[in-house]
């Protein structure tokens, strides 16, 4: 299609961003399959006594989905949007089939590593489609919709899948919702999604940058340095993003065998499983809106630093009440960073490598889950759940003040305020 027929803006473009709010819908629904679930049947079903051991499958899942995000965007500049989102969707299929077949653990791991493949470039892709489609004055807003899409499909699986468990034990029920997610998603995105390329190439023809190393023809290398540590807006990002989910690594493992050894139901384990996503989901529905008006570093500091004082509360408490009440704060926290370290990688990065410099962000912060998983697992295991999660929680607000001093603005007119 050629960029002369081709306008960039949400209002423009608003019917093709609505799928792609849907199919990353479909995303976040995979993955919350997990959510509530797979804890309690490493431990109930495969008898995992250690906290490492059976957190082997978030270290599988975010190990392969990091390295799977940065090559989402070195393939989608190279081939197109919508192949790397097919083949995203193809390698999900078997993943709720090898876990409700599982005869022993490696099956379950060996699924997240296809789960790992299959979101890193299925949600890598649907962000960069819509980063495509929205252009610069509405960035947050996208990255807002995108990112609630996901995450109140994670949740509301989760509360789904806890109930289904409750009722019909932990396999095969709730995985058969996963694969029908699947099949829906591979479904739409082969019949209506239509490639976004076109509109990088369009703002990249009439975008224009201050500083003399973002021009349009930067190697993946030096994206990669940029992103990673050289630029200091963008390292900033990757460096939060990375601990943002790594707490949530440490949430999605730790958290239902914190709950469970308390006494909780597998209904209110579900429901706490729910809320912390379902809060992150909704609120960024207004922080991505709010950051394109008030900018991207307040909301980034605040959210680190809420998410550091949420953890450390579950860490204090010992019911369901506090525990409610910390993850309604967690979800909020994680509500005001996410979609803003999406938009902020967005404003700095230049159309032409965007997708990369998107790949790279998403490899150091989906990283996350993997140091999670080994960090959260080895002091669990040494001293307890709770040490676990106060180790994290300083770790959040270490992350946050860093990006307090690093960081400057990057939405424009914020900056010129």
């Amino acid at each position: 299609m050629s960029t002369s027929v081709l306008r960039l803006g949400l209002r423009a473009n608003a019917a093709q961003f609505t799928l792609l709010v849907a199919v990353n819908a479909l995303v976040g629904g995979l993955l919350g399959s997990e959510r509530t679930v797979l804890p309690l049947l490493a431990e109930q079903e495969f008898h995992l006594a250690a906290y490492t051991a059976a957190l082997t499958y978030i270290l599988a899942f975010g190990a392969t989905k990091a390295v799977t995000n940065f090559f989402a965007g070195t393939l989608s500049d190279r081939y197109g949007r919508k192949p790397v989102l097919i083949a995203g969707w193809l390698a999900g299929i078997p993943v709720p089939l090898m876990i409700i077949w599982a005869p022993s653990w490696g099956w379950v791991v060996a699924a997240n590593v296809l789960l790992g493949v299959s979101q890193g470039l299925a949600w890598s892709i649907t962000v960069i489609m819509k980063i495509d489609l929205a252009g610069p004055a509405r960035r947050g807003l996208a990255m807002g919709l995108n990112e609630a899409a996901g995450y109140l499909a994670v949740a509301m699986t989760a509360l789904v899948t806890g109930w289904l468990a409750a009722e019909h034990g932990l396999r095969p029920a709730p995985f058969l919702l996963a694969l029908a997610y699947a099949g829906l998603g591979l479904g739409l995105s082969l019949a209506f999604v239509r490639e976004t390329r076109g509109h990088a190439r369009l703002e990249a023809a009439t975008h224009t940058t201050g500083n003399a190393e973002h021009h349009h023809g930067l190697s993946t290398g030096r994206v990669a340095a940029l992103t990673s540590w050289r630029e200091p807006a963008l390292s900033s990002a990757s460096q939060a993003g990375m601990v943002n989910n790594l707490n949530d690594g440490l949430a999605w493992g730790l958290f239902p065998l914190l709950f469970a050894t308390a006494g909780l139901s597998l209904t209110e384990i579900g429901i706490l499983a729910a809320l912390y996503p379902a809060v992150w989901g909704l609120g960024q529905l207004v922080t991505g809106q709010a950051s394109d008006r008030y900018g991207r570093k307040p909301f980034i500091v605040a959210g680190m630093l809420a998410q550091a004082t949420a953890l450390a509360w579950i860490a204090l408490a010992d019911g369901f009440a506090g525990w409610a009440a910390a993850a309604v704060l967690l979800g909020a926290g994680t509500a005001a960073v996410y979609p803003t370290l999406l938009a902020a990688v967005g404003d700095v990065a230049h159309p032409a490598w965007r997708a990369r410099a998107v790949g790279v962000y998403r490899l150091w912060r989906d990283g996350g889950f993997a140091i999670g998983a080994l960090l959260a697992g080895a002091v669990a295991d040494l001293a307890g759940i709770r040490a676990a999660i106060w180790v994290v929680a300083a770790l959040t607000a270490a992350s946050g003040l860093l990006a307090w001093v690093r960081m400057y603005e990057t939405h424009p007119q914020a900056a010129r305020r």
